[in-house]
């Protein structure tokens, strides 16, 4: 009897398979902190151990309900994650906890109701127009597909908000959001230590302040031109938060609040949707089978033009190649608990004070709930009712999820069946890029692809 001859895997991370150091840890963290994962969280649901305070990485989904949805104000967000993003986008709902979460959540709930999200599409089609006509002057030749997929989703977000009067440049805020990567990635040794987020970071305090201001000197001026000129029909982002209100408290967000927010959905709502397409293109050009499938679907679907909000639930196995890529590489691909009362999770005993790890990277990739996990594999998701809600979480999880997942995935939909109606994509030899975290899981080296026309 032979052997089956194991497929090739796309790009992965290699996790850690035995003991280290202290310092060990934090080299291996400063180039990747998802390297820092055992390998054994991708076969176990549970791994606890001990570096100054007791820490637990939870895959079993049973305890990620437990954690996320059942009990979430005895599990807040771990200090260290408060003490990196407060001082950049204040009690913004991010970093919120409580009530002060609770109240921003409701008023901003309906800016992304569907009616808003369906008015609010054309937008997107508008970009992966202009996504098209980028990539029409690199047929024949090699484009990097991540800074593309970048400026289109900035281009989405900046229209969004501010209803596509030019007030930000995308080089402007990329370059401040750069800057800011760069010092918040830089895990310290009192980060792996557990001490108390109040004890200053060596220059992570210091740098956060010009961060902090260099981005209010970019949004202030755009919000107060964007009001000079009144509400917009149909509303855009900035409206709508500016109207929202909380039904129990008849609370409204103010100008810092309101500013807050927005830097908090112009970062990660163009980041994560622009590494969703990048990794997704990755895998296209990875898989040409899959790829020739996606490109039937959508030249049957659109007929030539660029798709729109009505194409979305018809472009079906789109879908599933974004959702296989946020599988595979989830833009948040790390998360962290902090317990605030005795507890148990997965079986195990949780104590006050204990770190609790999401590895969502592992958890997408545990053999406990995923077949042949490396592998990519979006027919996995033809049938959503089969996949536990949380042995997926590629947006957060219970309460707490992403308040723009929707609209990130159409706005991911869309511009990818656009792009791969009209172009073909191939991997260079030797250049496939290296998922690496830092905040987010990108793509080191970016994701350089052949273009041709399809």
């Amino acid at each position: 009897m032979t052997a089956t001859k194991k497929q090739r895997e796309p790009a992965k991370v290699p996790l850690a398979t035995g003991r280290m150091s202290v310092f060990g840890l934090l080299r291996i963290a400063r180039r990747n902190v998802l390297e820092t994962i055992p390998e054994l969280a991708t076969w176990q649901t549970m791994v606890s151990g001990k570096i100054f305070k007791r820490w637990h990485m939870v895959m079993d989904p049973g305890g990620l309900r437990r954690i996320l949805k059942e009990r979430p104000e005895a599990y807040p967000k771990s200090e260290a994650v408060k003490n990196l993003f407060k001082p950049v986008i204040g009690n913004s709902l991010f970093v919120a906890e409580g009530k002060h979460w609770q109240w921003q959540r409701r008023a901003a709930a309906p800016a992304f109701a569907a009616r808003n999200l369906k008015e609010l599409a054309p937008v997107m089609s508008g970009s992966a127009a202009r996504m098209v006509e980028r990539l029409q002057s690199a047929v024949g030749n090699v484009a990097d597909l991540h800074l593309l997929a970048v400026a289109a989703t900035f281009e989405v977000i900046n229209s969004v908000c501010f209803s596509g009067e030019d007030s930000m440049e995308l080089e402007t805020v990329q370059d401040a959001f750069e800057k800011f990567i760069e010092d918040a990635g830089r895990v310290s040794l009192l980060d792996v230590a557990s001490v108390p987020a109040w004890v200053p970071r060596p220059g992570r305090l210091y740098n956060s302040y010009f961060h902090r201001r260099e981005l209010k000197q970019i949004t202030d001026p755009a919000i107060e031109m964007r009001r000079s000129i009144g509400p917009r029909t149909p509303p855009d982002l900035l409206d709508l938060l500016a109207e929202g209100e909380d039904p129990q408290t008849k609370r409204r967000m103010n100008n810092d609040e309101l500013r807050d927010n927005l830097i908090t959905f112009i970062l990660a709502g163009h980041e994560t949707t622009a590494l969703s397409l990048a990794w997704s293109l990755y895998l296209l050009a990875f898989d040409p089978s899959w790829q020739r499938q996606v490109r039937v679907e959508a030249q049957s679907v659109l007929n030539g033009r660029i798709a729109t909000a009505e194409d979305v639930s018809k472009l079906v196995l789109t879908r599933q190649v974004i959702e296989e890529a946020l599988r595979l590489y989830p833009p948040s691909a790390m998360l962290a608990r902090t317990a605030r009362e005795r507890d148990t999770v997965g079986g195990r005993q949780v104590l006050p004070g204990d770190t609790l790890f999401i590895p969502i990277y592992a958890l997408h990739r545990n053999h406990c709930f995923w077949s042949d996990p490396d592998r990519f594999n979006p027919g996995r998701f033809a049938d959503r009712s089969s996949i536990d809600k949380f042995a997926f979480l590629p947006f957060g999880g219970g309460m707490r999820i992403c308040i723009g997942a929707s609209f990130a995935l159409m706005e991911a939909v869309i511009i990818l069946s656009s792009v791969v109606s009209k172009y073909e994509f191939a991997l260079l030899p030797g250049q496939e890029p290296e998922p690496v975290m830092i905040l987010t899981l990108r793509p080191k080296g970016g994701v350089r692809l052949k273009v041709e026309a399809a």
